[in-house]
């Protein structure tokens, strides 16, 4: 086995990764503070509809800037907190552009409600006055401001309430008046939407302006979860919130229209049973056309409507259906053009792209081949040429290629490593952010006809300076055989004085969540180099379960969450620990999240194969996560009693092996510290020793001061003095 490994580790990195000559050792607080942290922030491009030209805030947040694309020039300011009238604030946050350009929204004070959605101070900016007012003129945060098509009305959300605002009348009446707090949202989402649909706002407006379509959610019969909040004070407080666990009451979704002339609501009834979920709303061209996407509750059947917003008739457009379930990433990303729809589809067992009519007959399949798309970039409806990035030349990388109207493919990135694009309206350039393992990132504008640089954004010049002065070895990309026959992908980081004559101690990092990547050829220069320059060994390896290598290697885990992917864990171990520069009675393993998971799972079921493990907020039995993550991929604990028992490390507890580390913060709303909690019970129930070093009032992220250095100082402790 040793022979093979090695003999795929030569393969793999012939021609060339050497440890970094420079002198200087990696710091943990350097590691942690964002030393070796590339720049990305070249400001958000946003192309302005000519394509030719791009807004972006300056660097101090004060001014709203046009620049033209081709020379990065300025053309005009179209906000400045110094120049507008009764402007009352030093900066912002963020901004959006009507479509006739007349008016900007201008929001700042951000206050973060979950992971994507937060409220805010919002203003909207006369740009033919010069002048600045409060969005809400009765005062408080607004959530999803959402302009109209013609720009002359905005609607938006405040304590679940939807309000519309009119401009040119300068009014503003309430849409809805019944929401509640953990009972009735209008507009906006729930907790489980935002964070397993990643969807905030359910509102769209027809392209005539004329009608607001909405989704309702009541969430009066789903079960409510109490957090404590400690904060300073003698007494804790509470925060309780909606949170449907597996197989518990989700809220009842309902589909609403309201006409702007008349003011009424009309409740638009969709076919699908109460149990569905309407992930996405959103009107095509045509202003009788709202397309209704909805999934079943296994997720394994999605439905697109085109639902009328006067009349309330449904038309069914396009319907799939998944052996094990649909990829619900791909409905945020349904591209509806002037005569029809882009989706990418899992049918012939990779992710591609297919054209359709507007009413569903499909037109051609854009991609095909033995390797998935990973993202759909765009289509330039004037030459039918649709643009995507994809894992074609191999799993570890992204490439952007544009497919014509006559199926002719060309390839636009040129650089092998992570490229990510983002076109401009006509499609005549985009922007390209490029690197690999070795190259921190590279942005620049490209042509799109002839691939030419235009401009370089960013070339983190700084950073490749400052790395040269440290002694490291760069990631080494390679493929591990496990006894199962199957080759993984990994990376592995080498002491920067790796001597092969030497025996390391090895910590392996890992995730390994559904269609998640940590083995991919991009910069990232994190704690592993700090544990190298510590004398371990470390590597990460993409068991069952992961991304970019078609439908079956990713839904394989299906029904049986945690069992494949713990196992390609230990298996991998088992391997390296034959390799003659590893010692293979010091070895460990750690993660987040659903890493913390697969190393309780591997810990248990190991055999004693790590010596030693860290489980950083982790879920310790999957009944006790929310229903749309945990039932798409394991279905209801009443319909897979079997498979969710042979996943829980609560009830493997008696099996664990090896010194472990539980970290969890108490205001997890995402993975709640009660997992943590009930799963120490079980270890001390079984007379299992372990340690616990917990986070008040800090989130899935466990962040904020010196927490992270705290953190991982801790972390780093524990593998000393058990490695």
């Amino acid at each position: 086995m040793s022979k093979r490994i090695n003999f795929i580790l030569s393969l793999l990195i012939a021609g060339g990764v050497h440890a970094q000559q420079g002198s200087r050792r990696v710091e943990l607080k350097e590691v942690i503070d964002g030393t070796f942290r590339q720049e990305t922030a070249i400001g958000e491009l946003r192309s302005m509809p000519d394509g030719e030209h791009y807004t972006a805030m300056n660097g101090e947040h004060t001014m709203v800037v046009k620049y033209a694309y081709r020379t990065g020039a300025p053309v005009d300011t179209l906000f400045d907190v110094h120049k507008a009238r009764e402007c009352t604030f030093d900066d912002f946050e963020g901004y959006e552009i009507s479509s006739t350009g007349h008016r900007i929204l201008i929001w700042r004070a951000k206050e973060a409600i979950y992971r994507r959605s937060y409220r805010a101070d919002v203003y909207v900016y006369d740009v033919r006055r010069n002048m600045v007012q409060l969005l809400h003129e009765a005062g408080g945060k607004v959530m999803i401001p959402t302009f109209s098509p013609d720009g002359r009305m905005c609607a938006f959300v405040v304590d679940n309430n939807i309000w519309l605002k009119k401009f040119n009348f300068d009014t503003e009446i309430p849409v809805t008046k019944d929401g509640t707090f953990n009972r009735i949202i209008n507009g906006a989402t729930d907790w489980v939407y935002e964070e397993e649909f990643s969807v905030t706002n359910l509102m769209t407006w027809s392209s005539d302006s004329e009608y607001l379509a909405f989704v309702r959610f009541d969430e009066s019969e789903v079960p409510e979860y109490s957090m404590q909040t400690y904060g300073d004070g003698y007494y804790p407080g509470e925060y309780t919130y909606k949170y449907p666990k597996a197989g518990e009451k989700n809220a009842t979704v309902t589909l609403h229209s309201y006409s702007v002339e008349t003011k009424d609501i009309k409740t638009l009834n969709t076919p699908v049973d109460a149990e569905s979920y309407i992930p996405r709303i959103a009107f095509a061209s045509q202003p009788d056309q709202l397309a209704v996407m909805t999934l079943n509750r296994h997720q394994n059947v999605f439905n697109l409507y085109h639902a009328n917003p006067k009349s309330g008739v449904f038309r069914l457009i396009l319907k799939e259906e998944n052996k094990c379930y649909v990829d619900s990433d791909w409905l945020n990303h349904l591209l509806f053009t002037k005569d029809g729809f882009l989706y990418v589809t899992e049918k012939d067992g990779y992710a591609h792209i297919c054209q359709y009519s507007a009413t569903g007959v499909e037109q051609r399949q854009v991609t095909r081949g033995n390797w998935d798309v990973t993202a759909l970039l765009g289509i330039d409806e004037t030459t039918n040429t649709v643009y995507y990035e994809s894992a074609e030349e191999s799993p570890l990388r992204r490439s952007v290629y544009k497919v014509d109207a006559k199926g002719v493919k060309t390839r636009l990135s040129t650089q092998e490593g992570t490229n990510h694009a983002t076109f401009s309206k006509n499609f005549a350039c985009y922007v390209n952010h490029y690197s690999n393992a070795n190259t921190p990132a590279v942005i620049t504008l490209n042509e799109t006809k002839t691939g030419k640089v235009l401009r370089v954004l960013q070339d983190n010049a700084g950073l490749k300076g400052q790395l040269e002065k440290y002694a490291y070895t760069p990631r080494e990309f390679f493929r591990i055989q496990t006894t199962s026959g199957l080759e993984l992908n990994a990376w592995m980081v080498k002491p920067a004085n790796f001597s092969e004559s030497k025996k390391y101690p090895v910590v392996m990092f890992q995730y390994g969540g559904p269609n998640s990547q940590s083995a991919l050829d991009q910069y990232d220069f994190g704690w592993e180099q700090y544990l190298a320059a510590n004398g371990f060994l470390c590597v990460c390896v993409d068991g069952r379960g992961t991304g970019a290598r078609g439908e079956e290697f990713r839904k394989c885990t299906y029904l049986r969450l945690g069992e494949l992917e713990s196992q390609d864990q230990v298996e991998a171990a088992r391997a390296l620990a034959k390799l003659p520069y590893v010692d293979g009675s010091r070895m460990a393993i750690w993660g987040w999240s659903f890493g913390g998971y697969n190393t309780l799972m591997a810990l248990s079921t190991g055999g004693g194969t790590f010596k030693a493990g860290i489980a950083v907020a982790p879920p310790a039995d999957w009944r006790h996560y929310d229903t749309v993550y945990t039932e798409r991929f394991m279905r209801t604990p009443k319909e897979n009693a079997k498979g969710y028992d042979a996943s829980s490390p609560i009830r493997l507890a008696k099996q664990l092996q090896g010194k472990l580390l539980l970290i969890h913060g108490t205001a997890d709303d995402n993975v709640h510290f009660k997992q943590t909690l009930d799963y120490a019970e079980a270890l001390v129930q079984a007379g299992k020793q372990f340690d616990m070093h917990i986070y008040r009032d800090r989130n899935h992220g466990i962040s904020g001061g010196n927490t992270r250095l705290h953190l991982y100082t801790r972390m780093t402790n524990f593998l000393l003095e058990n490695l």
